[in-house]
């Protein structure tokens, strides 16, 4: 008996969408609720959707993913995956952007077959690693060089009001409360607690 189909799909951002990668799934024959998503950037990793896909997944299911990058954030997480999904799992991932990696029973008696997936998956893997790294070392280059023409970063700094010394004074003397003298000012708490200690 054949198992079943689902695709995992993440988007590094809230703001982007996965519109594309859901099309791709649904065009490979993949039902709507056998789907998962993540919206997760590569720093937070959680991952929501892919865990409680993994509890879904049984020996004979197919896995559909995008690309290889989908299950992890470097060269060693992808191929840790790979591993858990395929050998101890038993379930065959089928990547749409490099069909050289689709496991469904191709290479099952062919050791070849299966020498020249496992490289084909490592380089892969390093190479989606790579990319991650440079795309990072090039935000941080444009962040640099957008500092050094000036661009500010950040929320815009509040300027402390005319009657801030005024306020500040009756705070240290107990007349206001650290509540008390924020409202006045119009600002957060945090806001005047950090005025003070500036």
């Amino acid at each position: 008996m054949a198992g079943n189909v689902y695709g995992y799909v993440r988007v590094s951002t809230a703001s982007q969408h996965d519109d594309r990668q859901r099309l791709a799934m649904t065009e490979f024959g993949i039902q709507e609720e056998n789907i998962f998503a993540d919206k997760q950037s590569g720093k937070d990793f959680s991952r929501p959707a892919y865990k409680i896909l993994m509890t879904k997944l049984l020996t004979g299911d197919v896995l559909v993913i995008q690309n290889i990058d989908r299950l992890g954030r470097n060269y060693s997480e992808i191929l840790k995956e790979w591993r858990i999904i395929t050998e101890e799992k038993g379930v065959a991932i089928v990547v749409l952007e490099m069909p050289l990696l689709d496991t469904r029973n191709k290479y099952e008696n062919d050791i070849t077959g299966k020498l020249i997936s496992n490289i084909v998956l490592q380089l892969f893997s390093y190479v989606s690693q790579r990319e991650r790294e440079m795309n990072i070392e090039r935000t941080k280059q444009g962040i640099e060089a957008a500092k050094a023409r000036g661009v500010q970063f950040g929320r815009k700094r509040i300027e402390k009001p005319a009657m801030f010394e005024q306020i500040l004074l009756k705070w240290q003397q107990g007349e206001f409360s650290e509540r008390m003298a924020a409202k006045l000012l119009g600002v957060s708490r945090p806001t005047f607690h950090k005025w003070v200690h500036e």
